[in-house]
């Protein structure tokens, strides 16, 4: 209702596209987003940094990553990296998942 008939017809040559920039990757209909890509790449840049310095000073390290509710870019990291282990929002942990990852440790 903001643009008028005439309006519309003197700039019916124009396409325009709306592009999700989403790091959630949760947009229906398409494969990934803009977002997610960028938010990945920057992911395993620091997983690559941070691998070398844990092996160096046998530690374990707990990583939290972007996504907020959505566990998509976790779940991916956790995937390309081969994490241990992974929380996402869409499946949480049992009540008593420190002590099972503390025994795990200690195996």
């Amino acid at each position: 209702g903001g643009i008028t008939a005439e309006e519309a017809q003197r700039s019916s040559y124009l396409n325009i596209v709306g592009m999700v920039g989403s790091i959630d990757n949760d947009f229906c209909g398409t494969d990934m987003t803009i977002g997610t890509d960028s938010a990945l790449h920057r992911i395993m840049e620091v997983i690559d940094a941070i691998t070398t310095t844990a092996q160096s000073h046998q530690r374990t390290f707990v990583l939290e990553v972007m996504g907020r509710h959505c566990g998509y870019l976790a779940l991916i990291t956790a995937l390309a990296c081969g994490a241990d282990w992974v929380f996402i929002p869409e499946a949480p942990p049992e009540d008593d998942w420190e002590d099972h990852l503390c025994r795990r440790l200690t195996e």
